[in-house]
């Protein structure tokens, strides 16, 4: 292994022939293991902040020297850097403490988790193929000791054509470094030569033919600022593309091209429009109204069709109150299924998206020959915060749906998947569900009389009519209980308005 001299330099051994991209190393690596999200800045960027590290493994044939080129492939868009600090194994760790860790770690390199955004869709979690390929892990140029540096006052930054793009510290990390050595150790050998890569800070995004990436870790506050040197990378294009007949096709879309560039702005596409957002005031007002008075109250205002027919609630003594998210599924098609039904689809990224608050919408077109969702995308859903489900469709594992407590609507219960009779088409769009139609932001009310839908323009007005008509009705329950004949009275008349006012006024 190469190892950092006192004054600054290092020496790396010479390789030759394949073992050339292992030449910053003490061998060719058993593992490569990589973390998800470790950097407090790039989970804020990516809206989610992990309770624990989770990981994907890398191939060691992914391993690249620096100075070497890797390839775009043909037909792709979104190949992404990832500057980020390695750990490189020296002595096997297995169920090691957190405070002897670090002792298991022989060095410290620079490394560039590069991926393909277009593969990222259809192997979303595993990662390899969308970040397993040939050249996609380049390590080095140098090793630096690890018993002489402080794992917790290392920098990794990133260039890309001289333009600085990514700066972080590990005392930016949500786990620190010896953290994610003896979390591995609970369920696996570290084995000396194993690569840990450390994850990666805000401001990864998108390279092409051309552009030339360098990733250096130094120990600024250290003695002598001891350095790995800059990992230099080359991208350019690629002559071969993917065989559809043999496995999935790259495809992308705008969410994909957002994560990969960083952002929709840096991306080159429109923001997303702002969605109707409910007050926690506004919230528990809606809470208090029945969907019988808050349908009164729209068909007051000319909205007749506003109610989703059909469905029937799994908790009918829960409320549900939120803003809609939408999921749109087609007639099954075979064909159809095979482009669209895959991999991380539509309806997987709509619960992968759907936000606090906000309840998932979903046009089955009445079709209950299927399940829409089971209960790991209704997990998936209650732990993003979402404020429920509703489905024209069937639900799969039903029992367990409902054990996880979020509230859902749909038309009942069928142990069949998606696929036998949906093919999961778009999100955030307009949907027809139980013969309503549903516009992402809409105000979705529910309690055991079913699901209304109100426009955002009027949410306020009709909560505040419609609480107001419960008390009206209340009122007039009491008289009822107490003898009065419902003529006159319900509705009210002159004289029984004044005296429900004056009742009023008293309050």
């Amino acid at each position: 292994m190469t190892q950092e001299t006192a004054d600054g330099a290092g020496v790396a051994p010479p390789g030759t022939g394949a073992d050339a991209r292992f030449a910053a190393l003490p061998r060719r690596p058993g593992k490569v293991i990589a973390v998800h999200l470790s950097y407090a800045s790039r989970a804020d960027q990516r809206g989610r902040r992990p309770a624990h590290p989770s990981y994907f493994f890398k191939p060691s044939s992914s391993v690249a020297a620096s100075g070497g080129t890797v390839e775009r492939p043909a037909g792709t868009e979104l190949l992404a850097f990832e500057g980020e600090i390695a750990l490189v194994i020296g002595t096997a760790a297995r169920r090691v403490p957190l405070a002897e860790a670090w002792d298991h770690v022989a060095g410290v390199t620079a490394a560039n988790d590069l991926g393909l955004y277009d593969l990222r869709g259809n192997d979303r979690g595993s990662n390899v193929r969308s970040k397993g390929g040939d050249g996609f892990t380049p390590l080095g140029p140098r090793v630096l000791d690890a018993r002489a540096l402080d794992p917790a006052a290392l920098r990794v930054r990133t260039w890309v054509n001289g333009e600085l793009r990514q700066e972080g510290t590990t005392d930016g990390l949500l786990f620190p470094l010896a953290q994610l050595v003896a979390d591995l150790s609970q369920h696996l050998t570290l084995e000396p030569g194993d690569v840990v890569l450390t994850g990666t800070p805000a401001g990864s995004s998108v390279v092409g033919p051309g552009d030339v990436v360098e990733v250096e870790v130094d120990a600024p506050d250290a003695a002598g600022m001891p350095s790995t040197g800059r990992l230099v990378t080359t991208v350019v294009a690629g002559t071969h593309a993917f065989d559809g007949d043999l496995g999935s096709l790259p495809a992308v879309d705008d969410v994909q091209r957002a994560e990969a560039w960083g952002s929709r702005a840096a991306a080159g596409l429109e923001p997303e429009p702002e969605r109707f957002r409910l007050t926690p005031a506004l919230r528990e007002r809606l809470r208090r109204a029945p969907t019988a008075a808050l349908s009164a109250q729209l068909r007051k205002r000319g909205l007749d069709d506003v109610t989703v027919d059909g469905v029937l609630p799994m908790h009918p003594d829960a409320r549900l109150v939120g803003t809609a998210r939408t999921l749109r599924l087609v007639p099954h098609r075979a064909d159809l299924f095979a482009s669209h039904g895959g991999g991380h689809n539509a309806q997987k990224r709509a619960f992968d998206t759907v936000g606090e608050g906000e309840v998932l919408v979903i046009e089955a077109r009445g079709e209950t020959g299927s399940g829409t969702l089971g209960d790991v995308l209704a997990l998936r859903a209650h732990v993003r915060g979402a404020a429920g489900i509703v489905t024209d469709g069937g639900v799969r594992d039903h029992d367990a749906v409902a054990a996880v407590g979020i509230p859902v609507y749909s038309r009942g219960a069928h142990p069949a998947v998606l696929g036998r009779r949906h093919v999961p088409w778009d999100t955030d769009v307009a949907v027809a569900c139980g013969g309503c139609t549903v516009v992402p932001g809409d105000v979705l009310v529910g309690d055991r009389d079913g699901v209304v839908v109100i426009p955002p323009a009027l949410v306020e007005e009709v909560v505040d009519a419609a609480l107001a008509q419960e008390e009206e009705d209340a009122w007039v329950a009491e008289q009822v209980a107490a003898g009065h004949a419902v003529d006159g009275l319900f509705p009210m008349d002159a004289a029984w308005r004044a005296r429900f006012e004056a009742w009023r006024a008293q309050r």
